[in-house]
C-alpha cells in the first residue's frame, strides 16, 4: 500500500516550506491523538483584497486551496516526522473571501479536500464546513485549518 509520501511522489506535488508563523501562534499543537492545524493562506497574494466571485474566479480559489492543503501537508510532516503517522484527516474549515451573492464555497474548498483523498486516500475524507467571509488577513482568497488523528510514536 502506497505511503502519503509516495502518492506525493506520483503526483509530482512538493510540499512548500513551511515558514515561521506571522503572528503570536504555532503551526499545529497536539493533545493526546489529535493535531489541531492552524489556519492557512495561499503564499503572498500579489493583488490583495480581491474577491472570489468578483476578481477571483471559482477556479482559481479552487487552485488556490489546493496550494493551501500541500502547506497544511508540509505542517503535518514537519509536526510528525513521517506522513504514516497520519491517521485520518477529522475535520476542515475552510474559509473563503467573497462577494456578498457568491455561494460557492464548498466548490472552491474541494480544492483542498480532493487533494487530501488523493494523498491520503480513504483517511483523507473528513468532516468540512466551508464558509464565506467579509475578509481575510491581508486580503488572501481562503484560509483553512485542519484537524487530523494521528498514531502515537
Amino acid at each position: 500500500m502506497p505511503t502519503p509520501e509516495d502518492r506525493l511522489k506520483e503526483l509530482k506535488l512538493t510540499l512548500p516550506e513551511v515558514g515561521p508563523p506571522l503572528g503570536s501562534y504555532v503551526h499545529a499543537v497536539q493533545t493526546g491523538n489529535l493535531l489541531f492545524l492552524a489556519g492557512k493562506g495561499p503564499g503572498t497574494p500579489e493583488a490583495p483584497h480581491l474577491k472570489v466571485g468578483r476578481e477571483i474566479s471559482v477556479a482559481q480559489a479552487q487552485a488556490d486551496a489546493r496550494q493551501v492543503g500541500l502547506t497544511l501537508i508540509a505542517v503535518m510532516k514537519q509536526e510528525l516526522g513521517d506522513l504514516s503517522r497520519v491517521r485520518r484527516i477529522v475535520k476542515v474549515l475552510g474559509m473563503v473571501n467573497a462577494t456578498p451573492e457568491f455561494g460557492e464555497h464548498p466548490e472552491v474548498i474541494n480544492g483542498c479536500s480532493n487533494l487530501f483523498v488523493e494523498v491520503f486516500g480513504e483517511a483523507g475524507r473528513h468532516a468540512r464546513s466551508a464558509v464565506g467571509m467579509g475578509s481575510l488577513p491581508r486580503g488572501i482568497s481562503v484560509e483553512i485549518e485542519a484537524i487530523v488523528e494521528v498514531a502515537g510514536r
